[in-house]
């Protein structure tokens, strides 16, 4: 989800690039004693710049010191790689190296067999990664992944709209929240942008309420009693209501995508709507599909539910992270080991296109906002991993319809929890 163009980070390591890999054999000599030649599949979603150049320039780093290799790159968006990925996936293939946001999605692949368990061919450079990066490609003491961003979702907005409609700072209260959307429909401004057509915007409402609300616990406990039909859940349904009937989102949003250039992003980096909910990958998106604010663009998150049993310091989101198919070649886990070494991830970061995955790395983090997204995240009380990734694919794919629905003003909070329960219990079988 998201994620777009975020995911994909990466950067690049210092043991030996063209070899190092580890468990693996030595690759076959051709005839001379050269290595015989091989062609990496490598599929990821950094659709935007400064990714989208950052990664094409490492991988010709990795190809020159690695004559026999060949880099063939996939680059899709957000939700076409979803689909792609899910049709290879399921018929027991997998590219030699993909983007993945980990959890429930990342363990169904290694279920099915198409992930390659690389703890073996990477146990050199684990401790160079903090731990909440490396979590999510981590099951059962085994390493599937290398994360190359973590990050959290919170509110991008427009500092001048704010005054505008006369807000001095950011809202600290849902209730607070709700009364910035009427004062900024007042001073007659759009006031969220949401791509209702890509689906996994919106559950971003419905899974930060259900933090706020309900807290962490219960998320958790219901991927184990696929119940989400407790008032709890049902109460954060009826507050992603309330701000739907106060019809606070841009004209056509149902039909609206993401990334587009008059998508979700691009409306509120034109200055067309005062605020998007996304992840720390939301200024390059923004910069990329529209003019950009420049000084104008702020960060806060997401706002504490008076009553809720959450703590407001609990940050929901996530990062991105490369894992390697199943029948790859060595020379697959080497690209994945070069793309996450300290010298090139922290230009990386740096850029801006990312955040710090790598002890040691905070300080390449140069713009303001994202030095508040990496500060809250150092500081989080919790954290959960995105719904649609961190639940069963099925189960994630309904959550986001689910709350599409109810934004559409389709269905109701307790059909939302119903619908939901329904497929976590037939997943669970």
């Amino acid at each position: 989800m998201k994620r777009s163009l975020v995911l994909v980070a990466a950067a690049v390591l210092l043991a030996g690039c063209g070899g190092g890999g580890g468990g693996d054999a030595a690759p076959q000599q051709s005839t001379g004693g050269a290595p015989a030649k091989v062609t990496l599949e490598w599929w990821h979603l950094s659709t935007a710049e400064p990714l989208k150049s950052l990664w094409a320039q490492r991988a010709k780093e990795f190809e020159a010191k690695n004559p026999h290799v060949t880099i063939k790159a996939t680059v899709l968006e957000n939700e076409a790689y979803k689909a792609k990925l899910t049709t290879i996936t399921q018929s027991g293939n997998a590219p030699d190296v993909f983007a993945s946001w980990g959890g429930g999605v990342l363990k169904q692949q290694i279920d099915a067999g198409v992930v390659k368990d690389i703890s073996g061919d990477v146990a050199d450079v684990l401790p160079n990664f903090t731990p909440a990066a490396l979590s999510a490609y981590q099951l059962d003491g085994k390493t599937y992944g290398l994360p190359t961003d973590i990050g959290l979702v919170g509110f991008w907005y427009n500092k001048k709209l704010f005054e505008k409609a006369g807000i001095t700072e950011p809202p600290a209260t849902w209730s607070a929240f709700l009364e910035d959307v009427k004062k900024l429909k007042t001073a007659g401004v759009t006031p969220i942008a949401l791509a209702g057509k890509e689906k996994w915007p919106g559950h971003y409402y419905w899974a930060y309420l259900a933090m706020r609300i309900a807290g962490l616990d219960a998320l958790k406990q219901a991927a184990v009693d696929h119940d989400f039909t407790k008032p709890d859940f049902v109460a954060a349904g009826q507050q992603v209501k309330v701000l739907a009937d106060l019809q606070p989102f841009q004209k056509g949003f149902l039909g609206a995508a993401y990334s587009t250039p008059d998508g979700q992003s691009a409306t509120v980096s034109n200055g067309k709507a005062a605020m998007e909910l996304m992840g720390q990958w939301a200024p390059s998106v923004q910069a990329d599909s529209g003019k950009g604010l420049g000084e104008d663009l702020g960060f806060f998150p997401f706002p504490a539910v008076e009553g809720g049993k959450g703590s407001a310091g609990d940050a929901f989101g996530g990062g991105g992270g490369l894992t390697v198919g199943s029948d790859a070649p060595k020379e697959a886990v080497d690209f994945v080991k070069f793309m996450t070494e300290m010298g090139n991830h922290s230009k990386a970061v740096e850029s801006g296109g990312v955040l710090p995955v790598l002890k040691g790395e905070e300080s390449a983090v140069k713009d303001p906002n994202l030095k508040q997204v990496a500060t809250l995240l150092a500081g989080a009380s919790g954290y959960q991993l995105y719904l649609d990734q961190a639940y069963p694919p099925a189960v994630g794919q309904q959550v986001n319809d689910s709350v599409a629905e109810l934004i559409a003003g389709t269905k109701t909070p307790e059909e939302v929890g119903a619908d939901i329960s329904e497929v976590a219990k037939s997943e669970a079988g």
